[in-house]
């Protein structure tokens, strides 16, 4: 923060000077929603419908979703998490105005607040790379450009730049333009030497990444030399501004023609994104060193608008960790009311391969709409099988039905359930759509529903019989671990503690694990606790806060202190890894599976040879399928999850 408050009339000054509608379209699409106001999706809030208004002749904006509103500076202030003073600061910056502070004046350089140094540091470092591609040094830099096609001026456009091979050249750079060490260590652009702060890049060619207001928060770095022993990509890490899971790469060169033309092309790397706009593509962003997820989707949802109209197409390698990319976008296509593509050029060239091999003109070709990604996936899926035997076909039922079944919309998933039955070959089509129907409906069952009371059984400790018979709040019974003595128990018991401990060994699968699936009432309540803090899949990232919120999500202090005790205890198995990890994912499904075959075996008996006919056959198909899924099980072991 600057030396004092800064003077009321350029506070207001600045109010003045920058549009609200200006700044609120940096970061999400706007359109007329009569009456002179603009309406938008909220970037406060998650949601599919424009609740979010803007009012150009008053300078102010609401929310009547999540009531936030106020103006210009109170909605960079949220947004950009700043201060006041930050905000007004920046604001002043882009309009050209020069503030004024009560109380001893003007204090410029290292008072000023954090964000807006170690913006202002990144703004000089990439002006610092870009000059250093002109150097005799990074000849090598501009040969790996020139061999991708890429010529001076696309370099330019792109901001590409060249990190020196000494150990601090930007260090320096950066102490004469007034910055100090300890804001250097802070922005990630130099880390830690035996001497003091060092380059984190060194002979690396660089690309900024900006976020949505085209502020420069981080960088990518290309490996050039052989004797360089770090990764191929080398990203800054996580900092005050740079979140690797909520920056998309191009977001500041793309976001206009994304809001304007309705739809975005989702590549994979920096060159690819470079390929796709200087070919014509100019909606092409890619993420930055993470897989694509929710954060990236509520960014892209803000500049769509979600109309009917809007197109996301996925652009992936055509080899194995491309296809496992797409299956892993895929579960995230249902947070987009968007239609999703999955675009794979032949021979599996990437855009910036496809442009130097095949021209522009293939670029532009790839990425126009061709396979729904739904449609790639199943066909990924029953690929995998011999459709020639009975045994293969409801095998791979078996797998892509739940993710049929997982389609919200249900005209859609009926059309799907059909043509996922043809992709099979399996003549009685309407087996397929009421085989999805009853996942689908299975899953709405266990997402509303919590544990069922339990029994207590015998060798079961009198406080765990206290605490099942005692009244619960809505996340279901609670209470200390039951006897481990009972296999069932201790099986759940380890899977709860792999959930807490090592969320990325059980993930994605446990995430799709209902609470009915825990027969011991208190971790049926730990189950819920776990889904109602946002699944295991929120740990999969490193996140440090992970276990935090799974504990400020248990519904009372016996559920919490559960929760920690799991967290805490030692794993059973001697290795602990994938495969012990889904030993204990199918001991608790396949237990499941076969208690629900019991409950339709004794439905069949109930129903007998003079049942209903159709509600007979139901019920038998129903069986069928569940005993080909608990021998499937038995057979693949974590496979068939």
């Amino acid at each position: 923060m600057a030396g004092g408050r800064i003077n009321d009339d350029d506070v207001k000054a600045v109010r003045d000077a920058v549009p609200i509608d200006a700044v609120v379209s940096e970061y999400l699409q706007l359109r007329n929603a009569g009456g002179g106001n603009l309406k938008g999706l909220c970037p406060f809030h998650d949601e599919k419908s424009p609740s979010f208004q803007v009012s150009p002749s008053k300078g102010l904006f609401h929310c009547f979703g999540c009531q936030e509103g106020g103006d210009t500076i109170a909605f960079v202030m949220k947004i950009d998490h700043l201060s006041f003073s930050e905000t007004v600061e920046r604001l002043a910056a882009k309009a050209g105005i020069t503030l004024r502070y009560e109380e001893g004046g003007y204090t410029p350089g290292h008072q000023r607040g954090e964000r807006i140094r170690l913006i202002e540091a990144h703004k000089a470092a990439a002006q610092f790379y870009v000059e250093q591609l002109d150097s005799a040094e990074a000849e090598i830099g501009r040969k790996f450009l020139a061999e991708r096609g890429f010529d001076q001026a696309a370099a330019q456009h792109f901001s590409v730049g060249y990190s020196p091979a000494g150990w601090d050249h930007l260090t320096r750079y950066l102490r004469g333009k007034g910055f100090s060490d300890k804001e250097l260590i802070l922005s990630g652009l130099s880390q830690d030497g035996r001497r003091g702060p060092i380059d984190r890049f060194r002979g690396r060619l660089m690309w900024p990444i900006r976020d949505v207001g085209g502020d420069v928060v981080g960088f990518g770095a290309r490996k050039l030399r052989d004797d360089d022993n770090g990764p191929k990509y080398l990203n800054t890490p996580e900092t005050p501004i740079y979140k690797k899971s909520q920056v998309l790469y191009g977001i500041d060169l793309a976001k206009k023609d994304i809001a304007k033309s309705s739809r975005a092309v989702v590549v994979e790397g920096y060159t690819d994104v470079m390929a796709c706009h200087l070919a014509g593509v100019t909606t092409a962003i890619a993420t930055c060193g993470t897989a694509f997820g929710g954060d990236h989707i509520k960014i892209l949802r803000r500049l769509l608008m979600d109309n009917g109209s809007a197109r996301v197409i996925f652009t992936f390698d055509g080899d194995a960790a491309g296809q496992k990319a797409a299956l892993r976008a895929f579960e995230d296509d249902q947070k987009f009311a968007a239609e999703t593509y999955i675009a794979i050029a032949p021979d599996g060239m990437d855009p910036c391969e496809l442009r130097l091999a095949k021209g522009d003109e293939a670029v532009q070709e790839l990425v126009e709409p061709r396979t729904p990604l739904f449609e790639f996936a199943l066909r990924q899926i029953v690929g995998r099988y011999d459709l020639e035997t009975p045994a293969g076909r409801a095998a791979a039922l078996d797998e892509a039905a739940p993710i049929v079944a997982r389609i919200k919309n249900v005209s859609s998933q009926h059309e799907v359930a059909v043509q996922l039955a043809g992709m099979l070959g399996i003549l009685d089509t309407q087996f397929v759509v009421r085989r999805v129907a009853q996942l689908a409906r299975w899953a709405r069952d266990r997402g509303g529903r919590g544990p069922a009371p339990a029994t207590p059984r015998p060798g079961t400790s009198p406080q765990a019989q206290a605490h099942a018979h005692a009244p619960s709040g809505p996340s279901g019974p609670a209470g200390p671990a039951l006897n481990l003595r009972n296999p069932v128990h201790q099986t759940e018991r380890e899977l709860l503690k792999l959930a807490l401990q090592y969320p990325a060994l059980v993930s994605p699968a446990f995430d799709a694990y209902g609470v009915d699936e825990f027969t011991a009432p208190p971790y049926a309540a730990v189950r819920q606790t776990i889904a109602d803090a946002g699944g295991a899949e929120q740990g999969i990232e490193g996140s440090t806060d992970y276990l935090a919120r799974v504990r400020d999500a248990a519904p009372n202090d016996t559920v919490r202190a559960l929760v920690t005790e799991l967290a805490v205890e030692a794993i059973h198995g001697r290795v602990v890894d994938e495969t012990y990890a889904g030993m204990q994912l199918v001991a608790v499904r396949l237990r499941a599976v076969d208690r629900r075959i019991r409950d339709v075996q004794g439905t069949l008996t109930r129903l007998g040879a003079h049942g209903d006919p159709e509600r007979l056959a139901a019920v038998q198909n129903e069986l069928w399928v569940l005993q080909q899924y608990a021998q499937s099980l038995r057979n693949r072991g974590a496979d068939a999850l």
